[in-house]
């Protein structure tokens, strides 16, 4: 009999942790973000920046593949 040839094993990819940290998956599966400048210089800002800047958004769909790949994991 010959010997069976062993099947190279599939590197997983490790999840970053930075990045999953910073984004969250929504029922739909699309990947949620926070907005960048809230904090640094607000007194610069007006109210109303602040405001919009609070809010969470959706990573845009020409990231969203690249994005997800980080999260595999």
């Amino acid at each position: 009999m010959k010997a069976k040839a062993k099947k190279p094993k599939k590197i997983k990819m490790k999840t970053k942790k930075t990045f999953a940290k910073r984004v969250k998956v929504t029922g739909s599966g699309k990947l949620k973000r926070g907005h960048n400048h809230v904090s640094h210089f607000a007194a610069n800002k007006t109210h109303k920046q602040k405001k919009h800047l609070a809010k969470s958004t959706l990573v845009h769909p020409t990231d969203q593949k690249r994005c997800a790949a980080l999260l595999q994991g």
